[in-house]
């Protein structure tokens, strides 16, 4: 076996189906991509436009965005160059590169919905100390830190995966380079990339999903205890659209990643990983607008 890796391009099924399903979903696909895009730089303009928006909860916001806006990107425009041409080439180094920004993204993504439920914390269970505790300049550091963590930790990971060797089929069944697929072709042991993707779980999964699980713990503890049915709701209403992302974000991300995959068809396993790489980035900013009286009032200002 070479000391090298043998394979210098990956081919990606994407969608195997005819061509009248194919463009149907080319034009869908394209269509959720740009009102992503859209959506989620308008959150970017209105937030950095309104003076009222310029807070922690909305400085989340704008980098929930911004990763959202890096994540179609990464995934949907080869996506929809695989559609076109019934299947795609990717060379290796553009297969593992497209796996580090989407793992760094979903990384990215855990920690921002953390430290969001935290300020939502803080601003409820602990109104007297938030505004000493989370001011503008610890909001930016705690998002800053979530970046480089992200990029960092799932960086050691890929360049595990990328001195692995390929010298068998470069056939990848799916729309994008993922980790399982693309282990699947490996001809070296993986033993320590999985061992890797193990030990990474705790600080990128377990750690925020904890975080965000006693968080609103204290938080619904804390809102039993006012006394007013109508203060109750204003409280927990601050809540709703950060628990709404939270639900969908995990409850597609686990849905992926711990069903079985045995037996399991290729155009399922497709389907659902469309929910996290092309319908959650189109969901934040739908449910952060409508559910947000502050965006719309920012927006209603900008427009006039």
């Amino acid at each position: 076996m070479q000391e090298t890796n043998v394979t210098s391009e990956f081919i990606l099924l994407g969608f195997q189906n005819d061509k009248s399903i194919r463009n149907f979903l080319f034009f869908l696909l394209l269509l959720i991509y740009c009102l992503t895009i859209c959506g989620n730089l308008l959150i970017i303009v209105l937030v950095s436009y309104c003076q009222n928006l310029q807070c922690p909860m909305y400085i989340f916001l704008t980098q929930l965005s911004m990763n959202d806006i890096l994540l179609s990107t990464d995934i949907v425009p080869n996506m929809l160059h695989t559609i076109v041409n019934i299947h795609g080439t990717i060379t290796f180094m553009g297969c593992i590169t497209q796996l580090y920004f989407f793992s760094a993204s979903e990384t990215l993504e855990c920690f921002l919905l953390m430290v969001m439920s935290y300020d939502r914390y803080l601003a409820i269970c602990d109104p007297l100390h938030y505004g000493s505790i989370m001011k503008i300049s610890f909001s930016l550091k705690l998002a800053a830190v979530s970046w480089v963590l992200s990029f960092s930790l799932i960086l050691i990971d890929i360049l595990t995966i990328s001195n692995l060797q390929f010298c068998g089929s470069n056939i990848i069944d799916h729309f994008f380079c993922d980790l399982a697929p693309l282990l699947e072709l490996s001809c070296s042991e993986t033993y320590i990339v999985q061992i890797e993707v193990i030990l990474l779980s705790v600080p990128v999964i377990i750690v925020p999903c904890l975080v965000i699980l006693a968080s609103y713990i204290h938080i619904i503890i804390t809102v039993t205890r006012i006394p007013s049915n109508i203060d109750r709701q204003k409280v927990f209403s601050t809540c709703i659209s950060h628990l709404t992302v939270v639900s969908i974000f995990y409850g597609t991300l686990f849905t992926v990643y711990t069903l079985p995959t045995r037996g399991q068809s290729s155009h399922l396993a497709k389907a659902l990983s469309l929910l996290y790489t092309v319908g959650t980035p189109l969901m934040n900013p739908i449910i952060y607008s409508l559910r947000n009286k502050d965006i719309k009032k920012a927006l209603k200002k900008m427009l006039k």
